[in-house]
């Protein structure tokens, strides 16, 4: 039996979770991408390893090895007690002439997002495509609201509808929901892109194959994955000639005592972090209140 909830991913600084060399790509380093949508992804063992590490540091190894496993080379292997799924996108921020900035979305992205919000989201319909938010002012073409993108009109077929609900961080922004064979095209348009090299010391040309190019997801976006607890069995850590706290314990990623229906806290997910990247907010959600149920549960 699981206790779910979910975590909302906003990045603060560009984010590459992907190859870190170029040969093999030739000197392309390319980021992680959904089968379907070729949107972009952070795996479910990015998110683990890091919030691993991030808890080994502040609450110490014994707590990381409760809640996330313990490794073979620690002593005997167990189970990690939280359950990472890959996060996906929810909102894509898109330069877009006039706007100056506009987040787009598609039907098979929102509906990822309702199925793991199920609590939240129950009773809401996922937006038709090509409707647009209240916040969106698009320009209006003979009777027609447009937005102009690189490669060409988007004409916004549901003008100033309200998707407050489908923005999990309480703000509307001026978006756009695009039909899923156009996602692809658009998030491609959107990443950030920047070349690296390394220099020879005494000349300025690039040291051997060290020329690569990289690419990332924008500062600004936001992104969802499913968070599960593996319950404890009665005695479960009995059976370890450990005392069982069990419904005393409460996860807590980022070392706050007691957090709402929600926490929250900054962390740096994917590569090249040296240069900035993959610095990000993370809001999970669902879980202080299945928790209590669980320890009024054990103590019945």
């Amino acid at each position: 039996m699981y206790i779910k909830g979910y975590g909302i991913i906003e990045t603060l600084g560009q984010l590459h979770v992907g190859a870190t060399a170029g040969e093999e790509t030739g000197n392309l380093n390319l980021i992680f991408r959904d089968q379907f949508t070729q949107t972009g992804i952070i795996p479910g063992s990015s998110i683990r390893g890091r919030m691993k590490s991030e808890m080994r540091l502040t609450q110490g190894n014994a707590e990381a090895s409760y809640w996330y496993g313990q490794e073979s080379d620690e002593g005997e292997t167990t189970e990690s007690r939280i359950k990472f799924e890959y996060a996906s996108l929810l909102w894509l921020p898109v330069f877009c002439p006039g706007q100056p900035i506009v987040w787009v979305t598609c039907p098979s992205l929102l509906k990822r997002y309702k199925r793991i919000a199920s609590a939240a989201m129950k009773g809401k319909e996922i937006p038709e495509k090509y409707t647009g938010s209240q916040k969106l002012d698009a320009l209006e073409i003979d009777g027609k609201h447009q937005l102009f993108f690189n490669f060409g009109f988007l004409t916004i077929e549901h003008p100033r509808q309200n998707l407050s609900d489908w923005f999990p961080l309480g703000r509307e922004l001026p978006a756009v929901v695009v039909a899923d064979n156009e996602i692809a095209m658009i998030h491609d348009m959107a990443l950030y892109r920047q070349s690296r090299v390394a220099l020879e010391k005494e000349q300025k040309r690039a040291k051997g194959k060290a020329f690569f190019n990289t690419e990332a997801l924008p500062e600004g976006t936001q992104l969802v994955f499913p968070i599960a607890i593996r319950r404890n069995e009665p005695n479960d850590d009995k059976k370890k000639n450990e005392p069982n706290d069990n419904h005393d314990r409460k996860w807590r990623p980022f070392g706050e005592s007691d957090g709402g229906e929600s926490d929250s806290g900054e962390i740096y997910l994917g590569g090249l972090e040296s240069i900035g990247f993959g610095h990000c907010q993370i809001k999970l959600v669902g879980f202080s209140e299945v928790l209590a149920d669980q320890k009024s549960t054990d103590k019945r």
